[in-house]
């Protein structure tokens, strides 16, 4: 296995390079291996690189270890995005496509958690993604190439208990719905990934103390109850983390590539459902049984 720190430095690459942020597990991961297998030079970035073991392992495994190169790059930095974005452009002279993927969650109520936690969770998801984009974008006019950004269902329909999470990922989607015209006129493609429930490290790394959280619930204890019992039972169905990849490589090799990819036949049903709700009623009805006390 390649030690990052054994990467070669300053090596031009004859291939298509792309950068790809939250790589250390989940979706990430797997974007960067199978980005790598099309024949991609990866730029796979995670804010430590010392967690970079698992993700080099699959390299290895896939037989693309030397187009997956390691770089740290923590999004909530502007710092450390144009450093990361120079580098690539010093090493091999361009930026072909860029996929933010870095991303974090956060689950309870505003009333008892306050604000921190959904200004944390903007910084990732947002203004992280505003960055990158702000430090890629002239490379990627250049290259006439792909922006290509990880939201998910939640950044279309609001789902309890997600406040902060879907406002982020909401967010995202307005940035990006409104860029895509206008970075069209310079040749970059803009598109949009949209996954339901993926089982990966992403839900592990929340650590999520389920009696903890009900006990700070106060009133909202048992909407958050039955919350937790539906989302659990969603999860256990999950798409995997590779399955979910497999849309990203779409919009990173296809030669029309839509704005909004969903990554699943269940996340193109449940978007589907306000896609078409004009009142909000439909959606409403959907959520409302999330948290709904069967016990009342």
């Amino acid at each position: 296995m390649t030690d990052p720190s054994d990467q070669k430095r300053g090596t031009m690459s004859a291939a298509n390079t792309v950068l790809i942020t939250g790589t250390s597990s989940g979706i990430g991961l797997e974007a960067a291996v199978a980005a790598a297998r099309s024949g991609w030079q990866t730029i796979a970035t995670m804010r430590d690189p010392a967690r970079a073991t698992a993700l080099l392992e699959a390299a290895d495994a896939a037989g693309v270890a030397g187009l997956v190169r390691v770089e740290a790059l923590d999004v909530t930095d502007p710092e450390s995005v144009q450093r990361c974005v120079k580098t690539v452009i010093a090493d091999y002279g361009r930026l072909d496509a860029v996929v933010n993927n870095a991303g974090a969650g956060f689950v309870g109520p505003i009333e008892q958690t306050g604000l921190a936690p959904v200004r944390n969770v903007m910084e990732v998801n947002y203004f992280g993604v505003v960055a990158v984009t702000h430090a890629a974008m002239p490379h990627l006019r250049e290259a006439h190439g792909r922006l290509i950004t990880v939201t998910s269902v939640g950044g279309v329909i609001g789902q309890p208990f997600n406040e902060a999470y879907c406002a982020a990922k909401f967010a995202v989607e307005g940035f990006m719905e409104s860029l895509a015209p206008v970075a069209a006129t310079v040749g970059v493609k803009v598109t949009v990934i949209e996954p339901g429930a993926v089982a990966s490290e992403f839900i592990a790394s929340q650590n999520l103390d389920i009696p903890a959280l009900l006990a700070a619930a106060g009133p909202y204890a048992p909407a958050m109850q039955a919350y937790i019992k539906r989302t659990q039972g969603a999860f256990s169905n999950a798409q995997t983390a590779a399955d979910a990849a497999k849309s990203i490589i779409q919009a990173l090799t296809a030669e029309e590539p839509p704005f909004r990819i969903q990554t699943s036949s269940w996340a193109r049903g449940f978007i589907s459902t306000k896609l078409g709700d004009l009142d909000g009623a439909a959606v409403q009805m959907v959520t409302s049984s999330w948290v709904a006390d069967d016990a009342h």
